[in-house]
């Protein structure tokens, strides 16, 4: 069996554990034995990539497998990674991992929970796996089915409506997709559906390219958040259960940005270069306007959420941005974000879950009720707008300074104007982390409120690790990531 299928095999060997399992010190216990499988797993395969590029491997795809499933469509099984790839599974396992330990105390029906939760896992590491059209578009709807009923069961406030719309939202880019993908197949010669043959072949019509294009990047670009697909986002995140929110801005959005990459740039190269104008403005509006929209929420989730809205932006941005660095810095800001916003969603759900409110309004004097907890959620906000150190500031920079790049005057000044994020980031998360943390705890109830528990500090600190280690030791991952952005961006250039 193919190395890479165990990031398939120990998701459905959880799920059936979970089905098996009597009682919730058994659900856990196969929760967590799964979850530190996968991370350990994905640990080793960074390792056994940086090896095998050091050795002098030169192939695109690395730990390749290829089995037919349906002949006459030329569907086949196919994996393989890249340092792409190897750097989404790494971040997709320490989201799973830490996203368990915030769900400990998850009640009612916690197997239940637990089961669509490892199947959206299995959706998210089966699509960062997969080089076959096919094989990626199935795991993509994977992982986006278990959301539904995620946020409709188990969510809080208008959970119902925000699990519909969300789901309506997104199978309506799936619909987009699945013509985009099979325009691919059949504008290529209907040979193939391997994404790495399709792109060596490059045989697609430019006229078919300027079909299929706009119709797989905004397929793929509305998991991304892309304005103004972007509002099923905030009503999805406000209303899910903590680790969904963390898995789902962590991982799932991320499934977005690298489909654009991966699929819509790559594989039709000329009408990118043709129409990704379009995209950029379509971008630089989701970075500012998310920014400015988080200022003036007074929901936690909601605040994160639009904040999200903006970051997933600049991934899209620096990927039209069609150069090496700028590429390097997509990828570096979906790790970043990935890891900064689980941690976000993490400690709002634990604020919530002791005082009972995300209303800003309505919360104040935190650092002296639970310091753990405000500690660390100014390190979150710290490494949400940039500072130094940690991996917010490595990715943007990246993608500013590979965005500046490009020496006309549409894309500097689109660059610029995508700068004034952070200004505006930097604006509402101090404003949010001097009202709600510091100043007199106004409400008399709050003053006997614990801070966070094994469990959580657990979680909360492995995720403030990985912000810091991406931060101050970012080179081997760059490095990593730059190698493979490379064949993608030299298909991009006219």
């Amino acid at each position: 069996m193919n190395f890479l299928s165990l990031f398939v095999l120990i998701p459905l060997l959880m799920l059936g554990g979970l089905y098996l399992a009597k009682g919730i010190k058994a659900i856990r216990g196969v929760m967590v034995a799964g979850s530190t499988a996968l991370l350990i797993l994905s640990i080793v395969l960074t390792f056994l990539y940086l090896g095998e590029r050091q050795a002098g491997a030169t192939a695109e795809m690395l730990f390749r497998a290829d089995t037919v499933w349906y002949a006459p469509l030329h569907i086949s099984y196919s994996v393989g990674v890249d340092g792409i790839s190897v750097a989404m599974l790494l971040l997709s396992a320490v989201i799973v991992f830490t996203g368990t330990f915030a769900s400990w105390k998850l009640q009612p029906l916690t197997k239940e929970y637990f089961l669509w939760f490892t199947l959206l896992s299995m959706g998210v590491f089966g699509f960062f796996i997969s080089i076959d059209l096919f094989t990626m578009f199935m795991f993509y709807e994977i992982a986006l089915i278990p959301m539904y009923l995620l946020i409709g069961v188990w969510g809080s406030g208008r959970k119902e409506y925000a699990a519909m719309k969300l789901t309506l939202m997104l199978m309506g880019g799936s619909a987009f997709l699945l013509i985009g993908i099979l325009g691919i197949f059949f504008g290529a010669g209907g040979t193939t559906m391997n994404i790495l043959e399709i792109a060596r072949l490059h045989n697609i019509p430019f006229a078919q390219q300027c079909i299929w294009f706009p119709l797989t990047f905004l397929g793929f670009g509305v998991l991304g958040a892309l304005f103004p697909f972007h509002t099923w986002s905030p009503d999805g995140h406000a209303s899910a259960p903590t680790a969904v929110s963390m898995l789902h801005a962590g991982v799932l959005m991320k499934l977005g940005g690298y489909g654009c990459f991966r699929i819509a740039m790559y594989l039709m190269p000329e009408a990118a270069n043709e129409l990704g104008w379009i995209f950029l403005i379509l971008t630089g509006i989701s970075v500012v306007y998310g920014a400015f929209s988080a200022c003036v929420q007074t929901d936690l989730k909601y605040i994160n959420a639009y904040s999200s809205v903006s970051h997933c932006g600049l991934v899209l941005f620096a990927i039209l941005m069609m150069n090496q660095t700028a590429a390097t810095g997509a990828v570096l800001q979906m790790l970043s974000h990935g890891l900064m916003t689980a941690l976000f969603f993490a400690l709002i759900g634990m604020i919530y879950g002791r005082t009972h409110t995300r209303d800003v309004r309505e919360l104040s004097g935190l650092m002296k009720v639970m310091p753990f907890l405000s500690v660390c959620y100014v390190i979150a906000g710290l490494a949400n707008l940039g500072l130094p150190g940690l991996s917010g500031f490595v990715a943007e920079m990246t993608i500013f300074v590979g965005s500046f790049q490009n020496f006309d005057v549409f894309h500097r000044t689109l660059t610029i104007i995508a700068c004034s994020s952070i200004v505006i980031t930097a604006v509402y998360i101090l404003r949010l982390v001097g009202k709600i943390l510091y100043g007199t705890c106004t409400n008399k109830h709050h003053l006997a409120l614990a801070d966070a528990t094994w469990d959580e500090r657990f979680a909360v600190i492995c995720l403030i690790i990985c912000v810091a280690g991406l931060g101050m030791a970012p080179f081997w991952v760059s490095h990593m990531i730059g190698e493979s952005v490379l064949p993608v961006v030299s298909h991009l250039i006219p």
